[in-house]
């Protein structure tokens, strides 16, 4: 009896000096419970903490647009982005290429309005938390970006003093619930814009400065209107956010939440692959822009990125420092304190979200990669350059971030099966 005291209590005491305790074995050992089938180090779960949803800041505040929080404003902004009557045609809306149905982007290489566009059409979801709009960051605001379309020859195509009468016509009593009362606005010419067509701009320039400003007032509102809705749009929580919730969380039911291959690519995007060097966050973006060597559309006509939008954004009429912006001078840091070295920005475009990527093929700012795995691919072949260093791959001499990434066909593989559990259902946020 005394014996097989002895050896029952030296196995437990073996079993419990060999087990992983970091890794909750022991502690299921005692507590009758399974042990955790993941292993993560605690640097590594630092990592992955940052990257949960439920880390995402509230929306930050736009001291330019003082209605964005109005549900009026919501309201009337929501249907004016579905609305078809705002372009040249009479048939594109917002949601023409932001397409509610695919993840608020439409699915095509370029983007696709009165004509055809020169880049890919980005998703709206969550990008009100960034400071700068577009892929090449050429708007500072949500409101001042949702103008650019409007007026655009291959988008909307419409003009400003049209987009005024449409307001007037059929969104009066809405608009002046929410801005006051409408200005007056000239009965003539229908059709004039600064940015049209010769005959627009010729218009336009017949017109005395109060019924431009009473014009450009309206026209900015109504783009106020569409960001109070268009911030309302935001991510839910996916397999991936449950899961690292678990694991951060000690809940074992959640484990299984992502196959053994997910979790693989979900190590390599943490780690060997530096992906989230760039997708970083909870949004899985720095937010900033990058010169990755992806190849343009046309080599003849290089997309300069970054480096060509610094100055359109400081001239715009409708940034933050604008007559037009109910923000401060000291509110506009972003704009007042903007990067210029455009030697490090030929080229460059914004980092885009990988919440829902598997949704919306094709990739790159126009559309330059029809998968995920060709997007992997294109990392994986690059040169052995460093940083610093120029590619001569694009049809030009450009400064490069792209750095060689040594996957396997295996982690290759593993780390697109990954990018699939960052998939979810928009969510609108209703405000009261």
């Amino acid at each position: 009896m005394r014996l097989e005291k002895l050896l029952a209590t030296t196995f437990w005491v073996v079993l419990l000096l060999i087990a992983p305790s970091v890794n909750g074995f022991a502690e299921g050992i005692v507590a009758g419970v399974t042990p955790f089938r993941d292993h993560w180090s605690a640097a590594e779960i630092n990592v992955l903490s940052s990257l949960r949803l439920s880390q995402l800041p509230a929306t930050p505040p736009d001291p330019s647009n003082a209605v964005e929080g109005s549900p009026a404003a919501i309201d009337l902004g929501r249907k004016i982005f579905n609305d078809t009557r705002f372009s040249k045609n009479q048939a594109v809306s917002c949601a023409s290429c932001h397409d509610a149905q695919k993840q608020f982007q439409d699915g095509l290489p370029v983007g696709r309005g009165v004509g055809t566009g020169s880049r890919r059409t980005m998703p709206i979801v969550g990008s009100s938390h960034s400071p700068w709009l577009f892929w090449d960051g050429r708007k500072d605001s949500l409101w001042a970006q949702a103008l650019g379309p409007l007026e655009d020859a291959a988008e909307h195509g419409g003009n400003r003093t049209r987009y005024a009468h449409l307001i007037q016509t059929h969104y009066r009593p809405a608009y002046e619930g929410v801005f006051g009362k409408m200005p007056a606005l000239p009965t003539a010419p229908l059709d004039a814009s600064p940015t049209g067509t010769l005959s627009e701009k010729a218009a336009w320039q017949a017109m005395d400065s109060g019924t431009k400003q009473n014009v450009n007032r309206v026209f900015a509102n109504l783009g106020k209107a569409i960001a109070a809705f268009e911030k309302t749009l935001t991510h839910g929580d996916t397999r991936f956010d449950r899961y690292v919730e678990g694991i951060v969380g000690r809940t074992l039911q959640t484990q299984g939440l992502l196959t053994q291959q997910e979790v693989s690519g979900l190590r390599v995007f943490i780690g060997k692959g530096q992906c989230v060097t760039c997708h970083s966050g909870p949004l899985f973006t720095d937010q900033s822009f990058h010169n990755t060597g992806v190849p343009p559309r046309d080599t003849n006509k290089p997309d300069q990125g970054r480096s060509a939008a610094i100055a359109k954004v400081q001239s715009d009429e409708f940034n933050c420092l604008g007559a037009f912006s109910d923000a401060k001078a000291s509110q506009c840091l972003e704009l007042r304190f903007l990067p210029t070295d455009d030697r490090l920005l030929a080229g460059a475009f914004k980092t885009p979200s990988l919440r829902d990527v598997a949704l919306r093929p094709p990739y790159m700012h126009a559309g330059q990669f029809s998968s995920i795995k060709d997007a992997i691919a294109h990392y994986v072949r690059a040169p052995a350059a460093s940083i610093g260093q120029t590619e001569l791959t694009d049809g030009g001499s450009r400064h490069s971030e792209r750095k060689p990434i040594r996957l396997s066909e295996h982690e290759a593989n593993a780390l697109a099966s990954f990018l699939g559990t960052l998939s979810s259902a928009v969510i609108e946020v209703a405000k009261k």
